[in-house]
């Protein structure tokens, strides 16, 4: 018989800072006050293609359109929704456009991780004071909907953080660009009394992969320039394998709203999925992302539905007696977690569910982690061998390992 499942009441009206572990904090205080993730921007070879493609295996909807018929006449971008979740794709629609480049190098990647502050021009003399590289000095845009302040400084690799202070428009996105109607039309299913929920709400995290011996130059980067704290850290057995090891430090704003976690390789038998991810994207830059639900279940269900690979988890993680004693009762039956292949952990704060896609492109480099936050602030420690090994498992296939 199967067990019924505790769902959340919807997965639309939720409370976000919840949801990401987010805990109380007067930001004005900071000296780089953040108030979150503006957006993460993704330079792809077919910007409309992947805007398809999150549209319907991540159930985002797309909101705003920038391209050549706006008079942009070298990308097409996408910019798409889920919650408070925003991922812009731009794709070069020329050969020597910028952000070509950085797609031959890299692949589909990450480019910028843009952060909402409420100053621009402060948060940039700050970070540039402390020693961060800029990149783009603070400037405005606007259009009829208004003015955008923005700013850019330099991260790891080629990864950048542009500053955006958005308090004075009300557009789509940002000046240049129109609102578009979702790819994806769900009015069908609403037509037949299905009413379509957002497989995601938030970003809760960004991981960054940097190489052998600099991890803590970028702590201490992001300590200096943006005042974050250390939140975490992972070294030692707790997260290596008999085969590969790493090395990991988490940095977080004073909300906890913006978290990075930033690894680096470790000296073992055999390579590990940080130097398998710097080979194949031939630097440092974001690892994967990690969006936030409130029902793991369903959107696993949904998302595997629609094509999404996900990693998988033996059997024998599910029938280990020492996890079964330390999770103690959660929401979803362990049989359940079982048969979708979910992780689950406990801490002192509660417990947490997760589960990690396969690559998302064709390079082994950028992927997802789905989460679900029952009071835990961690990052699913106890998880991290079973993880690690199901993801040299992958490894050994593409003979990687």
């Amino acid at each position: 018989m199967t067990q019924a499942i505790d769902r959340p009441q919807s997965t639309e009206d939720v409370d976000v800072d919840r949801l990401v572990g987010a805990v109380d904090h007067d930001i004005s205080h900071d000296p780089f006050p953040v108030r979150g993730l503006d957006h993460v921007h993704f330079l792809v070879g077919n910007a409309k293609q992947a805007a398809h493609y999150y549209s319907t295996a991540f159930g985002m909807t797309c909101v705003a359109y920038r391209g050549p018929e706006q008079g942009y006449r070298d990308h097409a971008q996408y910019v798409l929704t889920s919650g408070s979740a925003r991922f812009v794709l731009t794709g070069a629609v020329r050969p020597d456009a910028d952000g070509a480049e950085h797609v031959a190098k890299h692949s589909d990647g990450i480019s910028d991780i843009a952060l909402e502050v409420p100053d621009v021009d402060a948060a940039y003399a700050h970070a540039v004071a402390q020693g961060a590289t800029g990149v783009v000095e603070p400037h405005e845009v606007s259009d009829e909907n208004g003015t955008v302040r923005m700013a850019a400084i330099a991260a790891y690799g080629d990864t950048r953080h542009t500053l955006v202070d958005r308090s004075r428009y009300r557009g789509p996105f940002l000046p240049g660009f129109v609102a578009r109607g979702p790819i994806v039309d769900r009015q069908p299913m609403i037509d037949a009394g299905i009413q379509p929920k957002r497989f995601f709400q938030a970003v809760d995290h960004v991981v960054g992969n940097v190489e052998l011996g600099r991890m803590d130059e970028w702590v201490e980067f992001y300590k200096r320039v943006m005042g974050f704290s250390n939140m975490a850290e992972f070294v030692g057995d707790d997260i290596a394998t008999d085969y590969s090891a790493l090395m990991s430090k988490v940095v977080a704003n004073g909300t906890r709203k913006v978290k990075f976690p930033l690894n680096e390789p470790a000296i073992a038998r055999k390579k590990s999925q940080i130097d398998e991810y710097l080979e194949f994207y031939q630097g440092p830059g974001a690892q994967h992302i990690a969006v936030a639900t409130n029902d793991i279940v369903a959107s696993v269900d949904a998302m595997r539905a629609a094509g999404v690979e996900f990693l998988d988890t033996p059997d024998s993680y599910y029938e280990d007696p020492e996890l079964r004693a330390r999770i103690g009762n959660v929401r979803v039956p362990i049989e359940q977690l079982k048969a979708r292949k979910i992780l689950v952990d406990r801490d002192e704060d509660g417990y947490l569910l997760q589960i990690f896609t396969k690559p998302v492109q064709d390079r082994p480099t950028v992927f997802f982690e789905l989460i679900e936050r029952h009071g835990s602030l961690g990052f699913g420690k106890g998880n991290f061998k079973a993880l690690f090994q199901a993801i040299e498992r992958e490894q050994e296939a593409r003979g990687n390992l």
